[in-house]
């Protein structure tokens, strides 16, 4: 039998990896300052706490992939009271080094902004820069730590000050899991990889070494805080999926496809084309599986995103295009709002602020935490990854919960504040900059 016939029937099994321990995992957020939910509601440990956190637990390793490394305000030659959650942050990461942990930071490339990672350099720090540009036309927009290779962080947030106090955002953290830590931990490898190549090319197959662990095929199965789970992680663009992987599109169609009851997404950016490519594209696949939900089974569809200087004009008008969809006979049940986080004057002129930066989605039996946006170059040529929860049907105890349940909680929190507002027409005009005031 040949190599490539052996490859082709694995491809058809893949055993299913099981911890043994309890993870632990936690939702986590950041909320910007001057936005405040009413006492009761949902609140999730905040992402400075939880990233100061795993670095106290750190005894070996820390790999950090990230988009750009900004965790001091002198990115702005600017004195910003609101960094110093960053700075901490960024001093915790300076001490590792010293005391005898590894740390390793995959980095986009090029950047514009050098001197927070040249500085953890000089404590020792290896950093490597992805240049994805010339290989498949992206960039490298992962948000993910391995620790240990037995805790790991995933969500929204970009090594940025402004992540911490000035933008939303949401992650999730998990502890003492080193099964999905590992399979992380192949994520990152495959950066490190090729941010050592210098002839700006991948290779024809991945290794076995990068080899997926858990997909959606073969998820594995633990126990989160003590309710059964299955999970897998998923990662975009394709080329970058080593063997075994579940692509991260693959996953947000699956996961849409197998909703009964509602599908809930809050993003940053939903535009059913491409955003950073020359001639536009049409890209009506997550666009096409959401109106098929809705109209064809019944599914109660949410869609919240965000109102910035920043926000593509056309993307609110694709939305009104699936408001329509609500009118009789149709009467698919598909809703649309808009989330503007409140802004001072002082707070307007922070650049790439005041922004709802999420990227997840939750319905009445999953739940997906990524890092990218929804449109095609996300997908397609930019690299980021997804984490997929499924705890339907498990049997939850005294004060226990649901991944699910909680992040259903957090979405509807959001969709009724006086932050969200239902979609109309003067949104494409406000919300991209126009006419602001």
């Amino acid at each position: 039998m040949s190599q490539l016939e052996l490859h082709w029937l694995e491809s058809f099994w893949m055993p299913q990896e099981t911890c043994i321990s309890d993870c632990r995992l936690t939702l986590v957020e950041s909320v910007p300052e001057g936005l405040s939910f009413p006492s009761g509601l949902p609140h999730l440990p905040s992402i400075s706490d939880t990233w100061i956190h795993l670095l106290n637990k750190a005894n070996r390793s820390v790999h950090i992939g990230a988009f750009y490394f900004t965790l001091r305000d002198s990115d702005l030659g600017l004195t910003e009271p609101s960094s110093a959650l960053g700075k901490k942050v960024f001093e915790r990461l300076k001490q590792l080094e010293p005391n005898g942990v590894k740390l390793k930071i995959a980095v986009n490339a090029p950047q514009s902004y050098i001197a927070d990672t040249d500085e953890l350099v000089a404590t020792g720090a290896e950093v490597r820069g992805v240049d994805l540009q010339s290989i498949t036309g992206g960039i490298l927009h992962t948000k993910l730590w391995v620790v240990d290779k037995k805790h790991m962080y995933l969500g929204s947030a970009n090594m940025d000050w402004r992540s911490l106090t000035q933008v939303k955002e949401v992650g999730v953290s998990v502890e003492d899991c080193s099964c999905l830590a590992q399979d992380a931990s192949r994520i990152f490898d495959m950066y490190w990889d090729i941010g050592a190549q210098k002839n700006g090319s991948l290779p024809p197959f991945w290794p076995g070494r990068f080899s997926a662990l858990s997909s959606s095929k073969y998820p594995l199965a633990v126990k989160f805080n003590g309710v059964p789970a299955r999970v897998y992680l998923s990662s975009s663009p394709p080329p970058l999926s080593s063997h075994g992987r579940s692509d991260d599109l693959s996953s947000i169609l699956s996961v849409i496809a197998d909703a009964e009851r509602f599908i809930y997404v809050s993003v940053m950016d939903y535009l059913p084309m491409s955003q950073f490519t020359e001639p536009i594209r049409f890209w009506p696949v997550i666009d096409s599986a959401l109106r098929e939900a809705a109209c064809t089974r019944g599914v109660e569809v949410k869609l919240l995103v965000s109102c910035w200087s920043h926000s593509p004009g056309a993307m609110f008008v694709f939305l009104q295009s699936l408001s329509v969809l609500n009118n009789p006979p149709l009467s698919c049940n598909i809703h649309s709002k808009v989330f503007e986080v409140p802004s001072t004057r002082e707070q307007q002129r922070i650049p790439f602020a005041r922004v709802n930066h999420a990227k997840y989605m939750v319905t009445d039996r999953v739940v997906y935490i990524g890092t990218s946006n929804w449109s095609e170059n996300y997908f397609t040529q930019t690299a980021g990854v997804g984490l997929v929860v499924n705890q339907t049907g498990s049997a939850v105890g005294q004060g226990q919960q649901t991944i699910q349940s909680q992040m259903q909680e957090v979405f509807q929190r959001d969709w009724h504040s006086e932050y969200a507002q239902t979609l109309t027409d003067v949104h494409a005009e406000h919300c991209s900059g126009k006419k602001l005031t």
